[in-house]
């Protein structure tokens, strides 16, 4: 619609992870090689992680390609909420493996005699998990099991978790302390600097066929600032800010994207609008320590009560003309909760 406008040969803010358009930061490039180092040299097991958008598809995308060109095998999990068994049968059918209707017992000796005849080839066998974050306690133990396949001085499956940066949380977790000890490469994405995200314009409008003075006058200096401020840095926000505003600018007819048309688009896709936070949960305490407080409330209530009947006794007599006697003995006062 507007690539003949901005002379262009194809849509330069696609948001699908299209290897093609990486944009090589500094970041990005380390992440990359870490990936393919732990594969390459067996580490057996390695993570990336970063928030949403930051393109951590997009690299294991990228990382796919290279492993197709060294003929290394791999099962690639883009949808993590399965349970045990649908996981280790999943890996098994990606690697082509007859896995329809097999148990776990089944699996995990299928997925090692598999394993272990690739390895005497000198082969490369790797799992990458994306959307790790969302995988169970289930799974995760599963992917710890896995890394028991090897030899006395490789590992047989070369393990790569990809998520958000809930799972590091759930690895540093006490429970899955195991599997972080397993950990032998760690790499994490984060947002771009602005002057990364002006040269992530500028390569992905030069990727997509124009000329390089369609960013210089499309693009200006305060518009990017503009742009940057909106997308926090965020490689996928950069892409569908800048996607809008080509195609505003072109219902304008006009080359210049001003920043008032990057005003416009985020008010449109709602940017402007801060996210609600996440509520907050009151505390549990133990069931014994919920039975003592409901024991002191009750103790508290009987207390209250009695000092009620013991005032109106006293106003009753002071009424009469008489004066009342004083309490010998105060009425029992509630215990406290242990700590």
């Amino acid at each position: 619609m507007y690539k003949q406008f901005f002379q262009l040969e194809r849509n330069p803010f696609e948001i699908t992870p299209d290897p093609s358009f990486l944009f090589p930061t500094r970041r990005h490039n380390e992440a990359l090689a870490a990936l393919y180092y732990g594969v390459e040299r067996r580490k057996g097991f390695v993570v990336l992680s970063g928030e949403v958008g930051t393109g951590k598809t997009l690299l294991v995308r990228c990382l796919l390609q290279l492993l197709q060109r060294s003929h290394i095998a791999y099962a690639y999990v883009f949808n993590s909420r399965l349970d045990g068994i649908e996981f280790l049968r999943y890996i098994a059918a990606d690697l082509g493996l007859p896995a329809a209707g097999k148990s776990k017992g089944e699996l995990l000796l299928l997925l090692t005699n598999f394993l272990v005849a690739r390895y005497e080839k000198k082969q490369t066998t790797v799992l990458v998990v994306d959307e790790a974050h969302h995988c169970s306690a289930e799974v995760l133990e599963e992917i710890r099991l896995l890394t028991n396949l090897e030899t006395s001085q490789d590992k047989l499956l070369q393990i790569l978790l990809v998520g958000q940066p809930e799972l590091d949380e759930k690895l540093d977790s006490h429970e899955l302390r195991q599997l972080k000890q397993r950990v032998a490469l760690r790499s994490q994405l984060k947002y771009l600097s602005l002057a990364d995200a002006s040269a992530y314009i500028q390569k992905r409008l030069e990727l997509g066929g124009a000329p390089a003075e369609v960013f210089t006058k499309a693009f200006p200096e305060e518009t990017v600032r503009v742009i940057y401020r909106y997308s926090g840095g965020y490689p996928r926000l950069i892409n569908t800010i800048c996607e809008n505003a080509l195609i505003n600018a072109f219902a304008r007819q006009t080359r210049v994207i001003a920043p008032e048309i990057i005003e416009e688009v985020a008010a449109d896709l709602r940017l402007d609008v801060a996210p609600e936070p996440a509520p907050v949960r009151p505390p549990t305490l133990p069931l014994d320590r919920l039975m003592q407080a409901e024991q002191v409330l009750q103790q508290l209530q009987s207390y209250l009560q009695t000092l009620r009947a013991s005032e109106a006794a006293a106003k009753s007599l002071s009424s009469g003309g008489f004066m009342p006697e004083p309490l010998k003995t105060a009425p029992a006062k509630p215990g406290s909760v242990k700590s």
